[in-house]
């Protein structure tokens, strides 16, 4: 994390970031490791989630949903299994957090797993990762491996000797439509990945048909803070809606990209001056606040503090705070259009209104990017981006709508420019790149 200096950062999960072999047993253990999960076995039924309730964490996938609240949305326990599927299948374009955690500091969600596993009475973990990511598989398996051996995870753990948690790492084959947690418990069963209709909601009839809690790897890492320090500790950061700490991943025209673990509420103006300002001689043009899925927001939203509601105020998302900067030589429509490329090729085809509408998208944006549009192109798009969004089976299809609304929206301009003249020609590659290729003789 970058820079470890400043007072306006919280390295809560990344504060052994910088430590030798950082996502070691030992290495997390000399920092306070498993001490949560230590004090978690003395919990009563209930008192667990009643306290990450208090504590006011919310997902850290995108929706931002209370977390306690969820995990007290299980029926009952009547004497079957129960589970938690952690949903590691990081894919939207900018978004680059989770990977990074379970790189660095595995173990943080490895132990809360345990303790969300003991909350809600389940002994089963799933963790479904991007199959892509060879090297995070291996990393997270060997630290798995460290905690049966430690006798951390396993049978008869706890106090009392009678409580088995087990965890599964399972690799996916690297389908964005699997990030959608009903998609990602069929494709965990050895189905399709494709959405499910809702309800039932996982946390009555999930993976197996069974309780299931499903949340993200930001969210469950963040818990063993949250035991280990209080409530109150963890609440006492952020806003009043949007309480505790979390991943800022700055990418693209900035002078240091990277993850900033700050509290919520922190300004896209303050993460930019921590990350040295948009790069030498530049200046913003526009930015994202939660990867390509969230709408694109210009210089005059720096000063929005990056809450959830803060930022649906000010007319996009926080999501996965994937904060990309682009800069005055970037083309918007070159950027919506790889964006909306995406899109077209992750739609699942489930749903006729994602399946045909980011098809057709895809030519319109291809048109426009090529100078070639038609007069009637951008009024098209929004027409068809309006019949997606709030349309669709599952998210994507609204997240495949929003950048070409909210880019038409500001940049309406330069749409209108791609009926006469591509966008290479109005903003050369070469301007927009941050690296260049290097011949070799």
């Amino acid at each position: 994390m970058s820079p470890s200096d400043s007072t306006a950062l919280t390295p809560v999960i990344s504060n052994t970031w910088d430590a030798p072999q950082p996502w070691k047993l030992e290495t997390y253990r000399n920092s306070g490791g498993y001490e949560a999960l230590d004090k978690a076995w003395r919990f009563a039924d209930g008192e667990l989630t009643n306290l990450v309730k208090e504590s006011g964490l919310r997902g850290r996938g995108g929706a931002g949903f209370p977390t306690g609240l969820k995990w007290s949305f299980l029926p009952a326990p009547d004497g079957g299994p129960r589970y938690l599927v952690v949903n590691a299948d990081e894919s939207e374009p900018g978004t680059c957090k989770d990977i990074p955690v379970l790189m660095a500091n595995p173990h943080a969600l490895i132990e809360g797993m345990a303790i969300c596993l003991k909350a809600i009475g389940g002994h089963h973990g799933f963790v479904y990762l991007r199959g892509e990511v060879v090297h995070v598989y291996r990393r997270l398996m060997a630290a798995v491996r460290e905690a049966y051996d430690a006798g951390l995870l396993g049978k008869g753990l706890g106090p009392n000797g009678d409580y088995d948690i087990d965890i599964t790492v399972h690799a996916g084959a690297g389908a964005y439509i699997c990030g959608e947690e009903t998609a990602l418990l069929d494709s965990l069963e050895g189905l399709r990945g494709q959405p499910r209709l809702k309800p039932p909601f996982p946390a009555v009839k999930g993976y197996l048909a069974r309780p299931t809690v499903v949340n993200n790897v930001e969210t469950i890492a963040s818990v063993p803070g949250i035991i280990k320090n209080g409530a109150d500790w963890f609440a006492g950061m952020g806003t009043e809606r949007s309480k505790g700490h979390g991943f800022f991943s700055l990418s693209g025209h900035v002078k240091n990209p990277g993850q900033y673990e700050a509290p919520f509420g922190i300004t896209m103006r303050e993460l930019l001056e921590m990350a040295g300002g948009v790069r030498e001689g530049h200046e913003l043009k526009f930015w994202t606040p939660g990867g390509s899925s969230t709408a694109i927001l210009g210089p005059e939203a720096l000063d929005v503090p990056l809450g959830y509601e803060e930022v649906v105020g000010a007319g996009s998302m926080l999501a996965t705070r994937a904060l990309q900067v682009f800069d005055e030589t970037t083309s918007v429509v070159r950027v919506v259009r790889a964006w909306t490329d995406f899109y077209q090729h992750e739609s699942c085809g489930k749903c006729t209104p994602c399946r045909e509408g980011t098809f057709w998208m895809r030519q319109v944006m291809h048109r426009l990017e090529a100078g070639k549009g038609l007069p009637t192109d951008i009024d098209m798009l929004n027409e068809i981006a309006g019949n997606i969004a709030g349309r669709s089976f599952c998210a994507l299809g609204d997240a495949s709508a929003v950048p070409i609304q909210s880019g038409i929206a500001l940049f309406r301009e330069e749409f209108e420019q791609g009926v006469h003249t591509p966008a290479w020609e109005l903003f050369p590659y070469e301007k927009s790149a941050l690296f260049t290729e290097v011949g070799v003789s």
